[in-house]
């Protein structure tokens, strides 16, 4: 299983990733910061961390 992981210091609010995720993981909040909802649907395929222009993803996987 994967969890991803935003750094809220380096993260820009663009929703870049959001717009990348496929399995709606990602979603942006009424502050417009992208937050993790759903991270039990993560599928660990990167597209969320290869498009944040910030670098400020990890994916962290779990047994």
């Amino acid at each position: 299983m994967a969890r991803p992981v935003i750094d809220e210091d380096t993260c820009i609010g663009c929703s870049i990733c959001c717009d990348a995720c496929t399995q709606e993981v990602l979603e942006v909040s009424a502050d417009g910061m992208c937050v993790v909802v759903n991270e039990d649907a993560c599928i660990a395929c990167g597209d969320c961390l290869e498009e944040c222009p910030m670098g400020s993803i990890l994916e962290i996987l779990e047994d």
